[in-house]
């Protein structure tokens, strides 16, 4: 559970409020992450130690960069003491303010301002140099720049703590899918070039890149039905995160348990937490699937309150059957 919560999860109250209900209500575990900065606002660090002692996984302001660099400083510094990772949404927004998708060719064609990748990859640059002078750990959310891959790929060589993502729209769509002006195909990072997902498709399987995210963000229908330029960024993620990566085993990027591997075991080891396992003995998570099961995408049909996909109408193949949590079948297709 990402803090851009309202209140913000930037205290102890909090994240104990978000945590209860989800043991209440709930039907899987859910792990809280702490803001990094008070109202993530970017100004004052939160209580961290607190935010540790509550529970919380690992810190990040969410879809808003640390753009100050004293306090991204005084983060890593403190998470380090508590061994907890900072995950960054990396973005200058001095180069991004205004722009609605990736800039380049398409963007100018379509006459829509443009978001270059150079503000993904300043900013990873910048964590990488204060990490590499402070401790602690850093994870890059949802990268999307091949050169941003690149500067996580150079880290790891180095030995650094580094660790980062990829979300499936950005291994599979480029920036000509805005053609047609779908709000659904805008998101934060946007849509890269195929230059970019080539090099994420080669950083995927070279292991640079460890995780395969959703960056699940629902809207309502409102808030996508307006103009381009004014719709808001994000895209339901999890309803097709399964199927769509199922799409790197059939190109052998990926074997299918080094897929399942991206998926849950890397990230609960990154997060530390004793799951994503069929250890004998462990917490009986279990999803099964059909990998060779087709159909098509019906966003009508997701359980999300949400329909905002840009894959509505896509033939997939890879169907989830059963989802098992605690040993509890919670699921049944």
């Amino acid at each position: 559970m990402m803090p851009n919560t309202n209140p913000v999860n930037d205290n102890r109250s909090v994240t104990e409020l978000m945590t209860s209900r989800a043991k209440a209500h709930g039907k899987v575990q859910a792990f809280a992450i702490g803001a990094i900065t008070k109202g993530l606002k970017g100004e004052t660090l939160s209580d961290m130690g607190d935010l540790k002692e509550a529970g919380v996984i690992a810190f990040s302001d969410d879809g808003r960069p640390v753009m100050n660099n004293e306090v991204m400083r005084r983060a890593f510094e403190y998470s380090r003491m508590f061994d907890l990772p900072l995950i960054q949404h990396s973005e200058i927004l001095d180069l991004t303010n205004g722009g609605c998708m990736n800039e380049g060719r398409v963007s100018t064609e379509l006459g829509l301002k443009g978001m270059p990748t150079e503000a993904e990859d300043i900013m990873v640059y910048r964590d990488i140099a204060l990490l590499e002078k402070t401790g602690g750990r850093l994870h890059v959310a949802h990268i999307s720049s091949g050169e941003a891959v690149e500067l996580v790929r150079r880290a790891k060589t180095k030995g650094l703590p580094v660790t980062c993502e990829v979300a499936p729209h950005h291994f599979i769509l480029t920036d000509e899918s805005v053609r047609g002006y779908d709000t659904n195909t805008k998101m934060s990072p946007p849509l890269r070039a195929q230059s970019d997902i080539d090099a994420i498709k080669e950083g995927l399987k070279d292991g640079t890149i460890d995780i395969i995210a959703t960056d699940h963000a629902p809207h309502d229908l409102a808030d996508k039905q307006v103009d381009y330029h004014g719709a808001c960024f994000g895209i339901v993620g999890l309803e097709t995160a399964l199927p769509l990566s199922l799409r790197l085993v059939d190109e052998k990027i990926l074997s299918l348990p080094q897929l399942i591997e991206k998926l849950t075991s890397r990230p609960a080891e990154i997060f530390k937490l004793d799951l994503g396992t069929l250890s004998e003995g462990k917490q009986a998570d279990v999803v099964i699937f059909n990998p060779n099961e087709e159909y098509k995408v019906e966003a009508v049909k997701f359980k999300s309150k949400s329909k905002n996909s840009p894959f509505d109408g896509w033939p997939v193949k890879g169907r989830v059957r059963h989802t098992i949590a605690k040993g509890k079948v919670i699921y049944s297709s």
